[in-house]
């Protein structure tokens, strides 16, 4: 066997997880200190300490990187098995209301949801970047609750990923709105009251 058959391939640099995230550490803080309007990827690079070039070559523009700087938040939300869909659903509800309370996350979010509507590729990635993948919360949930014989099984996969959509409109829909356009608090009595309300609509569409 020839050196270069036992050498692997090389197709570039592989990409540093400690640079990405710190340039996403540093998308957010400049959009806590400068707002979207005045957020450049020259300031993210400075702050981030890299060449802007390296922003460049993993995003194609600050529609891109501020989308991921916000997902990474909330990929950290869990949904822990507390015994009961009750006490599941009240558990993530009151991490994404905590989530939701810390500026970096305000800002980014409300900047690119802003920015969304005069967007539509941007978008386009909110959705794919963020709520597509945190409905994987709603599916570990929902076959949770059906493993334990509180939800009864979807009989068709349209009507699952129906479902999986509505779950997650309601519960992501009101506590933004909560949070952010009402400005009360999520506290664990509101959270109680909220799931109680969402448990019996979920038992009335399956009777």
């Amino acid at each position: 066997m020839s050196h270069s058959d036992q050498t692997p391939s090389r197709t570039g640099r592989p990409r540093s997880t400690a640079a990405d995230a710190a340039i996403l550490e540093a998308t957010r803080a400049s959009l806590v200190d400068l707002g979207w309007s005045k957020l450049t990827m020259s300031d993210v690079a400075t702050r981030a300490g890299v060449a802007k070039t390296t922003l460049y070559r993993r995003w194609a523009g600050k529609n891109e990187l501020v989308v991921d700087a916000v997902a990474v938040l909330f990929d950290e939300l869990e949904l822990h098995d507390r015994g009961s869909l009750a006490a599941d659903v009240q558990g993530v509800v009151l991490q994404f209301a905590a989530l939701l309370e810390r500026p970096e996350t305000r800002t980014a979010l409300m900047a690119v949801v802003a920015e969304s509507t005069r967007d539509d590729s941007l978008r386009l990635r909110i959705r794919s970047a963020i709520v597509d993948r945190q409905k994987r919360l709603v599916v570990l949930g929902r076959e949770r609750a059906q493993a334990r014989g509180e939800l009864s099984y979807e009989e068709d996969a349209e009507t699952a990923a129906h479902n999986a959509d509505l779950i997650f409109d309601v519960i992501a829909g009101a506590v933004v709105h909560r949070t952010l356009v009402s400005a009360e608090p999520v506290d664990a009595e509101w959270a109680r009251s909220f799931t109680s309300l969402l448990l019996l609509g979920l038992a009335g569409a399956q009777t």
